[in-house]
C-alpha cells in the first residue's frame, strides 16, 4: 500500500517535473528532425531498457508480489509509454498541428476532475473546479497565441484524442491500483512493455530512418534520462502520494513553460496574448493546490 508519509524530496517534485516535461517537447522537436517518429520512440525505449537492466541485476530491488502486481505495472506501461506516446507521435505525423495537440492534451485535468470521484474515489470541490477552469483557459490562451489550431487531419485528431484518453486512464489507473514499487523495477517493466509495442509499429509504419548526428544523440540522451527515467518516475510517485486531480493540474503549466523553453532554445517568440494565459494557468494551479491543503488541515 502507499506509504502514509510522503518522502521529503517529493516537495521539489512538481517543479522538477515541469522543468523536464516541458523542455522535453522542445528537445523532441530537435530530435525528430533527424529520425522517423515511431523509430525515434522505439530507440528511446530500447536505451532506457539497456540502462535499467544492469541496475536490476546489480541492485536486485524488491519485486512485486503476485501476478496481479506485475499486471498493474504492465498496464501502466501500456497506457502511458505505449498508448500516450505512440498516439502523440502518430498524431503529429498524420498532420495534427502542435497547437491542436497541445490544446487537446490540456483537457486532461478536466477529464481527471470528472472521472476521479467515480474511479479513484476522490472528491473535487468547487474551488478546485474553479482552478481547473482557470487552468484550461490559461493553457488555451497560450496555445492560441502560439499557433493556429489545425484539425483538418481527421486521423491526426483521432490519435490526439487517443493520447488524451491514454494519459488520463494511466493517471487514474495508477492512482487506484498503483503500489510502492522500486523505481528500477517499475520503470524496467513499463518501458519493456512500451518497447514491445513501439518497435513493431516502427517497423510496420516507417522506413526507420535515423541520422546519427550530434543533435539527435543529445536529444536522445536528454529524453532517455530526463523524461523517461526522471520525469515519469516523479509523475507516478506524485500520483501515488497525492490526489490525481491535483497532480494532473500541473499539465496546465506545460504549454506556458514549453513556450518559454522554445523562446530560449529555438528563438520562437512569445506573443503578447500568451502572457495573461500563463498568469491564468498559474492562478488555476494555485487554487487547485490550496483547496487540497485546506482540506488536509481540516
Amino acid at each position: 500500500m502507499t506509504p502514509a508519509t510522503p518522502p521529503t524530496w517529493l516537495k521539489i517534485a512538481p517543479a522538477l517535473f515541469l522543468l523536464l516535461w516541458s523542455s522535453g517537447f522542445v528537445v523532441l522537436k530537435i530530435g525528430l528532425a533527424y529520425a522517423d517518429p515511431m523509430t525515434f520512440l522505439a530507440v528511446r525505449y530500447a536505451c532506457v531498457v539497456l540502462i535499467l537492466a544492469p541496475f536490476m541485476l546489480i541492485m536486485r530491488p524488491p519485486l512485486p508480489r503476485g501476478a496481479r502486481a506485475w499486471g498493474h505495472l504492465a498496464m501502466v506501461g501500456l497506457l502511458l509509454q505505449a498508448g500516450y506516446f505512440c498516439c502523440t507521435y502518430l498524431s503529429l505525423k498524420l498532420g495534427m498541428s502542435a497547437g491542436g495537440l497541445a490544446l487537446i492534451a490540456s483537457l486532461q485535468p478536466i477529464l481527471i476532475g470528472l472521472l476521479a470521484p467515480m474511479i479513484a474515489q476522490e472528491r473535487v470541490d468547487l474551488r478546485r473546479w474553479a482552478g481547473l477552469g482557470l487552468g484550461v483557459s490559461g493553457a488555451a490562451l497560450v496555445i492560441v497565441a502560439k499557433a493556429s489550431i489545425d484539425v483538418l487531419a481527421p486521423l491526426g485528431l483521432l490519435f490526439a484524442v487517443g493520447a488524451l484518453l491514454c494519459i488520463t486512464s494511466g493517471t487514474l489507473y495508477e492512482k487506484r491500483y498503483g503500489t510502492a514499487t522500486h523505481p528500477v523495477t517499475s520503470n524496467l517493466v513499463q518501458y519493456a512493455v512500451g518497447l514491445a509495442v513501439t518497435a513493431p509499429l516502427a517497423f510496420w509504419l516507417e522506413p526507420m530512418h535515423i541520422e546519427w548526428t550530434g543533435p539527435l544523440l543529445g536529444a536522445l540522451a536528454y529524453l532517455v534520462v530526463g523524461n523517461s527515467l526522471i520525469a515519469i518516475t516523479l509523475l507516478l510517485t506524485m500520483i501515488r502520494h497525492g490526489e490525481a486531480s491535483r497532480v494532473s493540474a500541473l499539465f496546465f503549466l506545460v504549454p506556458p513553460c514549453t513556450a518559454v523553453f522554445a523562446l530560449m532554445a529555438l528563438g520562437e517568440p512569445i506573443p503578447a496574448l500568451a502572457w495573461p494565459g500563463m498568469a491564468l494557468a498559474a492562478l488555476g494551479i494555485l487554487l487547485v493546490t490550496r483547496s487540497a491543503r485546506a482540506r488536509q488541515v481540516e
